[in-house]
């Protein structure tokens, strides 16, 4: 809907300014921009519509993208060009997530991950499971781990709490997407970080405004929003170790995410910062020796590797598509769109996060462009710098999980879920973002 409904307001402008565009060189600029920014989003459409009738979805993500680009009037050579450079952007993203595997193999494998299940329903009981995975994710993406990291890292556990108590997948997904927007807000991570520089506020005072907003979205996901969704599917088979099987000790099966953690967490802690592609490795390996597990170290690389493999393969379709996205001007569109806002910076900031991250799919590509481009003029309505940077940053977790980005395909992949499967958390996704941005428009309002 957000899509046709500024793909309309992009026709209907350019309609308008072509019109002029014999008599003044301006709105012929303008009408370019504005063709070039519809041809993309025509693009993602297509993109949608294509992985909705179930074709493949990384072919359907590069046809997208080749139509966006030739509907902008680029030719073959510049399209492509564009489709290789977002590839290589997200070539980082890639590596990322197949280093995710050895981790996620070792706490499979091993039976870690049933081990640490079992303690946190034995500590929290079945009634507060997912409480427990939220506020897992929402620890994670606090000390600074990437939001698709911390759901993968956690996956494993709650398929397996999934599978023991018979929960519905979507509810299990929803409580870790949940809990990881929650912590995204108040975290050291590039989003806020990016969000913090261009309002020229302190980065510390950026994340703790996101703390009562996070603390508000982490109790209405968990206690209103999961309650009210349908059953739907429930987990299905037994991915633990058998009830009779010996299991590692719970030190052991932690001793890996532990290490993971403490190396991600060097970042805000101690200014060192080591890459998730080095620290998600790291922990892997410590917890196959810790666990006594050494000798079958290739089954569990070889399960990690399988399941992230086809996760690695749907970013290289998404990487072409926010290639040529990026290449558009469909952010001057949006600016444009947004220029005559009469109700202020207060507004303006969470709807400029919105927009952008739904426009690129990523919280932080929304984060940075939103603030970029209207840090100025939030200020200048009276909206204080820190608030300004919070509420833009709140604002980009509403939107940042569309098909086109690589967390949709990146979380999905991790619990097993097809593409028609994951399309259906995104409205109870969004109602997570909102509540944030809700509550950091509030906090604002009331505090700032």
């Amino acid at each position: 809907m957000f899509f046709l409904i500024v793909s309309c307001l992009i026709l209907c402008d350019s309609k308008k300014i072509c019109t002029f565009a014999n008599d003044n060189s301006y709105n012929y600029k303008i009408c370019v921009k504005m063709n070039s920014a519809l041809a993309a989003l025509i693009g993602l459409v297509v993109s949608i519509v294509l992985i909705l009738r179930k074709l493949s979805p990384v072919y359907s993500l590069m046809l997208g993208a080749l139509v966006g680009g030739l509907l902008a009037g680029w030719g073959l050579p510049i399209t492509v060009g564009h489709m290789i450079d977002g590839v290589q952007d997200i070539s980082k993203a890639i590596i990322r997530i197949l280093a995710a595997g050895v981790l996620t193999g070792m706490l499979v494998k091993t039976g870690a991950a049933s081990t640490i299940a079992k303690s946190i329903i034995k500590a929290l009981g079945e009634k507060y499971i997912y409480l427990a995975l939220a506020l897992s994710a929402l620890l994670l993406t606090a000390m600074g781990v990437f939001i698709d990291v911390a759901v993968i890292t956690i996956a494993p556990i709650a398929i397996i709490m999934g599978s023991k108590l018979r929960l519905p997948k979507f509810k299990l997904l929803l409580a870790m997407i949940g809990g990881g927007k929650c912590g995204n807000i108040l975290s050291p991570n590039p989003n806020t970080i990016v969000a913090a520089d261009n309002f020229d506020a302190p980065l510390s005072s950026v994340m703790a405004a996101g703390i009562v907003p996070a603390l508000i979205g982490l109790v209405v996901t968990v206690f209103v929003i999961i309650p009210l969704m349908p059953k739907g599917e429930l987990m299905e088979g037994n991915m633990a170790q058998g009830e009779d099987e010996q299991l590692p000790a719970l030190w052991r099966s932690l001793l890996g995410p532990i290490i993971t953690i403490a190396l991600l967490a060097l970042r805000p802690i101690a200014k060192i910062e080591i890459d998730p592609m080095i620290a998600l490795p790291v922990g892997g390996f410590v917890g196959i020796l810790a666990t006594g597990n050494w000798k079958n170290m290739g089954t569990c690389l070889s399960y990690g590797l399988e399941k992230m493999s086809g996760i690695a393969i749907l970013l290289v379709g998404t990487g072409a598509l926010a290639g040529v996205i990026q290449a558009s001007d469909i952010k001057d569109v949006l600016v444009a769109l947004l220029a005559g806002w009469s109700n202020g910076g207060t507004f303006m900031a969470p709807i400029a996060g919105a927009l952008m991250s739904a426009a690129s799919a990523s919280t932080t590509a929304g984060a940075t462009i939103a603030s970029a481009s209207f840090a100025q003029a939030i200020m200048a309505a009276g909206v204080a710098a820190v608030w300004g940077a919070a509420m833009i940053n709140a604002g980009a977790t509403i939107l940042d999980h569309l098909p086109h980005g690589s967390f949709f395909h990146a979380t999905g992949g991790a619990m097993g879920f097809s593409v028609k499967d994951r399309l259906k958390l995104i409205p109870y996704e969004s109602i997570v973002g909102l509540v944030l941005t809700i509550g950091s428009v509030a906090m604002y309002m009331f505090v700032g």
